[in-house]
């Protein structure tokens, strides 16, 4: 076991509850230690990263939604309308609480030993606290001129970040979905944007998406890595039989045109969109800042799916926020070996999924670093050897 992870264990062994009776909620906490380094984890702030992007496969009739959409709904997302707005704003005021004298931990991997009894100082916030929600246009097709004007006067904790690397991707069943320069600028964006979630100061990023057509690129780039057809390719917004057939017939033509493949990266480069390369490179770039991150749904863990492909390690810094009822997200999960963190049939997008989980990961944070010992709290140990189960 990681020396972070064997502090963590020590420290939650040491709170006033039968060993792992707290089940995934303690393997969540132990996760997010060993990612910040830090005996108990801690989380201050956070955000959503909403990716919108438009993809040229959406003109071979793919989708039940005109491409117009992605644009309406970056706005609907800045004008607080969505459904993502509801979800990040919390469940009450929000702010920092501050924790009582006399609850136990180590403050950090190099202050005590975990579960010491010392009083943890400082603040985390309350489960209730909004998201920040960071609003991307990585590659709308249609003028977003109006909402950088509009980034001036959002309220606190929203904002609009133009990284538009087109305007929109090339249909990929004619032509590579993106030129070798716009796949590395979309990357690039993606690490600048880990930059953002440092200095911004978020201890957790969730990331979600918004595209018009990004199911049908999410499904070929998948599809391209050797996924079966039948098990990946889904209704995305809800588009009828003769559609999914139609969709399900692109898709394999497309993959076929592009082989063969020398590569992740030309996996994404010939099938992938301006967002989801952009997602890959923020997954890197958070790894390399010792940052969370929850995927959301199919479009985001493809994303992920192909970062991993290329770098395995980046795997043991993602939480799955929930298993989407699409049809191709589970064995993609399955594939990368992360077990969703809520199942509730949900299949929207916009990180709605992964802010809910979050949630979660907030309150087992709050439980590890404000129960009490068993000596601070004056409660007896067990006598024996505790059996796990």
């Amino acid at each position: 076991m990681n020396n972070i992870a064997a502090q963590m264990q020590a420290h939650l062994d040491n709170l006033t509850k039968p060993r792992g009776s707290l089940g995934r909620l303690e393997d969540l906490v132990i996760q997010l230690a060993v990612i910040q380094n830090r005996v108990p984890p801690q989380i201050t702030k956070k955000a959503v990263y909403v990716f919108a992007g438009d993809h040229g496969i959406v003109a071979e009739g793919v989708s039940l939604y005109p491409q117009e959409v992605t644009l309406q709904m970056l706005a609907n997302f800045l004008a607080g309308g969505a459904a993502i707005n509801a979800l990040a704003s919390g469940l009450g005021p929000g702010g920092l609480e501050k924790i009582a004298p006399g609850t136990t931990g180590a403050e950090n991997a190099t202050t005590g030993a975990a579960g010491s009894g010392n009083a943890l100082t400082g603040a985390v916030p309350g489960p209730q606290a909004a998201w920040d929600l960071v609003a991307v246009d990585a590659g709308v097709a249609g003028d977003t001129s109006e909402l950088e004007k509009l980034a001036s006067s959002l309220p606190p904790g929203r904002r609009f970040l133009n990284k538009k690397i087109g305007l929109g991707t090339a249909n990929f069943l004619h032509q590579p979905a993106m030129t070798e320069e716009e796949l590395m600028g979309a990357l690039k964006a993606g690490e600048d944007l880990a930059e953002d979630a440092q200095q911004q100061g978020y201890d957790l990023v969730a990331i979600g998406d918004m595209g018009i057509g990004n199911t049908s690129t999410a499904a070929a780039l998948l599809v391209a890595s050797g996924f079966p057809l039948e098990t990946i390719v889904d209704r995305g917004t809800g588009i009828d039989n003769k559609t999914l057939a139609h969709k399900q017939q692109v898709i394999a033509q497309a993959v076929e045109k592009h082989r063969p493949y020398a590569s992740p990266l030309d996996i994404l480069r010939k099938l992938g969109g301006y967002d989801l390369a952009m997602m890959a490179g923020l997954m890197l770039g958070l790894r390399q800042k010792n940052i969370g991150c929850i995927i959301d749904g199919f479009p985001v863990t493809s994303a992920a799916y192909m970062v991993c492909s290329m770098d395995r390690t980046v795997r043991d810094f993602l939480f799955a926020g929930h298993r989407s009822k699409v049809r191709g997200h589970s064995p993609v999960l399955e594939a990368l070996g992360l077990e969703p963190i809520l199942d509730l049939g949900m299949h929207l997008g916009e990180g709605t999924g992964a802010v809910l989980a979050g949630y979660i990961i907030e309150l087992a944070v709050k439980t590890s670093r404000t129960m009490a010992s068993f000596a601070s709290a004056g409660v007896s140990d067990s006598t024996h050897a505790e059996e796990k189960y």
